[in-house]
């Protein structure tokens, strides 16, 4: 973008990183927030979002002479929003405008009449001009009052900062399309560490409160759902934005649920990244493939910041009983830093050398989990087939090696028709997709995992995205 010339207050395009450009305007930071180092830059507060960030002066676009062409090249729902959130406030700051002049206009009409009154008048227009008098100072007094009032609701704030305190994400409401998480609150807020700690919470699902919490450890969420109130009451604080709840703690857990959430997560406006300073430490649980975490890890160790990767393997019951198998590469102090954490949480946990290591297995495992899953499906659609019991055959399995409490429970739920989420099958199809894509990438064949691969997205195509993994067996009955 060609350099331009802002200045506070503008309406403009802002372009962060990859991001596609997004409307803003420039506004004073906060007092506590320093400005960057190095080139030119203006604080922008984007609309439709709290969202809020330091963009260099190259990076910016003015507003309306680049309106139509932003809104042919971007498209998507928030960012329609977006738009809409500054034509709302160009609109709103129009009426101020048009009230001020209307202002005028009426002390103008007072002037008028007032010279009027000095005239000579015979009675006749006396009495007329008394009416046509009275009739003025009501208007007057009544327009006064209008404007007294919107003065005080609009003056104290701007229509942007009125439009952030009600929007969806500031009232804790979160918005449709943000991702879940795949690991429940319970199993992030058991550690004890002896400096504060944070726990990123995208959209959570409460299983049960907050339990032995710690009084010396310092328990943030960032969180876009009502049911962190649970955790609040318990003594969490609460973040508003991920550089919010990264600038204040030492060390902060995050989990989402795709390479693209923890990107967002990191690199967008108001994100990690913008809260990361020398000595913070930010451990990343998701399950991402390796480029992902190790670009991650790269821009927060750029920032003087320390990374670890700590993906786990398990389901929601385990999560909630503290027995998770916990995967971690990266800083290897900052392992041994949240180690009580790992206890709290996982049941063991392995260290695996350089970031990337970690992400890797995590899909490997994965990758068998979802492909045995995906071949006990077939098993027990065969047996119905060719008229076999699918409960004997489950005994047979159970009285045999591959006896385990994966395949009893995941059987058990496809005999019993219940298919609530312990293990989204979405995302079981997306961690064979990316592993997948790991044999592709050092020229390693995975027949078996493709052609598990073909039968997720069948089922997902049979709109079973959102049930548990098991939920793979009715694409081999429709």
């Amino acid at each position: 973008m060609a350099t331009v010339s802002l200045r506070l207050g503008d309406l403009v395009w802002g372009k962060l990183g990859r991001y596609p450009p997004w409307p803003g305007k420039i506004v004073n930071p906060p007092k506590d927030l320093k400005k960057p180092r190095g080139k030119k830059c203006f604080f922008v507060k984007f609309f439709g979002t709290e969202d809020h960030a330091w963009i260099k002066v190259e990076q910016l676009k003015p507003y309306h002479a680049h309106k139509e062409e932003m809104i042919k090249i971007n498209k998507g729902k928030r960012f329609q929003q977006a738009v809409d959130a500054v034509e709302e406030f160009l609109r709103r700051a129009k009426g101020k405008d048009q009230t001020s002049s209307h202002n005028s206009a009426d002390d103008k009409n007072r002037r008028n009449s007032s010279e009027e009154r000095s005239r000579p008048n015979s009675g006749d227009e006396k009495r007329k001009l008394s009416l046509s008098e009275g009739k003025v100072k009501k208007n007057m007094g009544e327009g006064k009052k209008r404007v007294s009032s919107g003065s005080s609701e609009r003056g104290s704030k701007s229509p942007l900062k009125r439009a952030q305190e009600q929007s969806p994400r500031k009232r804790g409401r979160p918005p449709k399309d943000e991702k879940d998480l795949t690991i429940p609150e319970s199993s992030t807020v058991k550690g004890v560490m002896a400096g504060p700690m944070a726990a990123f919470k995208w959209q959570p699902t409460v299983s049960e409160p907050v339990k032995d919490a710690d009084p010396h450890f310092h328990h943030f969420l960032l969180s876009q759902t009502e049911k962190c109130d649970l955790f609040i009451q318990e003594g969490a604080r609460l973040g508003r934005t991920p550089a919010e709840v990264v600038s204040t703690c030492d060390i902060t857990f995050a989990c989402v649920s795709d390479p693209k959430a923890a990107k967002d997560l990191v690199l967008g406006p108001s994100g990690v990244l913008q809260g990361i300073r020398p000595g913070k430490c930010y451990v990343d649980m998701s399950t991402v493939d390796a480029d992902t975490v190790t670009e991650l890890a790269q821009v927060i160790v750029s920032r003087g910041g320390r990374f670890l990767e700590a993906p786990v393997s398990g389901n929601q019951q385990l999560s909630n009983d503290g027995m998770l198998v916990i995967l971690a590469a990266g800083d290897r102090g900052l392992y041994e830093d949240c180690s009580s954490c790992f206890q709290a949480m996982g049941k063991t946990s392995f260290f695996l050398g350089e970031v990337g290591n970690a992400a890797k297995m995590m899909l490997i495992v994965n990758m068998v989990q979802g492909s045995f899953m995906a071949t006990i499906a077939e098993g027990l659609t065969l047996a119905q087939v060719t008229g076999q019991s699918q409960q004997t055959l489950l005994d047979i399995l159970n009285q045999g090696q591959l006896a385990s409490i994966f395949l009893d429970q995941k059987c058990q739920n496809i005999l019993q028709g219940n298919f609530k989420p312990d293990f989204y099958l979405k995302y079981i199809q997306k961690d064979l997709r990316l592993a997948i894509a790991l044999g592709d990438a050092v020229n390693h064949p995975t027949p078996m995992a493709a052609a598990a691969n073909e039968v997720y997205k069948r089922a997902k195509a049979l709109d079973q995205s959102d049930n548990d993994m098991s939920a793979v067996y009715r694409a081999y009955i429709h």
